[in-house]
């Protein structure tokens, strides 16, 4: 029974690796790029309002992007990392042996926050939460980007995305790299030179 269910198994495995190394593929093709723009993510931002859960994962790409979080990083905010009565500021915890960081939060970001957290009547706790009050997990938040990314901008966009636009807009806004660095808690600076790539920026004054 076991010899005969093995064969089975092993010619599944093939075909869906196969499937979403091919997706990914297209994907990054249709993309040509690996950040989304500031745009872009404003677009993802006004038409996730209109969802079920629009408030919520609205703020969540915004957050996301303005703060350069991780999906486990955005996942994991508590509402004790949240200060909405005096500094206005957003205490990141970082992943990956990234450095934490204490950020200020945008002037709409927290008039956001305010109305996310009447409506959802909580104090403590994860800050986004599901329908049934569990955290929205790291799957949950991936498949919504995809599927409203695809929707909006006509590929499908994965997370990390999000990251990558925050440090391109930084160094695009004249940032200068240590304070990218410092913002996105990149413990080697060579992973936040790996930024200024994407953008135009260290070759603006060449002439031909």
């Amino acid at each position: 029974m076991t010899d005969a269910a093995s064969p089975q198994v092993v010619a599944l495995r093939p075909d869906t690796e196969s499937r979403t190394v091919r997706t990914r593929t297209v994907n990054d093709a249709a993309r040509g790029r690996k950040h989304l723009t500031r745009d872009e993510v404003h677009r993802l931002i006004r038409a996730a309002k209109k969802g079920r859960q629009g408030q919520r994962d609205a703020l969540m790409i915004r957050l996301a992007f303005e703060h350069g979080l991780r999906v486990s990083e955005l996942v994991a905010l508590k509402w004790q990392h949240v200060d909405l009565k005096g500094s206005h500021t957003l205490t990141v915890q970082r992943a990956k042996g990234s450095l934490d960081g204490t950020h200020p939060l945008q002037g709409d970001t927290v008039r956001a926050l305010k109305r996310y957290q009447t409506a959802t009547q909580r104090r403590d706790g994860f800050i986004f939460v599901s329908e049934r009050g569990a955290p929205v997990s790291i799957e949950g938040f991936r498949k919504m980007l995809g599927r409203l990314s695809e929707r909006v901008l006509g590929v499908i966009w994965h997370p990390h995305a999000l990251r990558h636009a925050c440090g391109v807009h930084l160094i695009n806004s004249g940032a200068d790299i240590r304070t990218v660095q410092q913002y996105l808690g990149h413990a080697n600076i060579q992973n936040t030179v790996a930024y200024t790539a994407l953008t135009g920026r260290p070759f603006e004054r060449l002439t031909f």
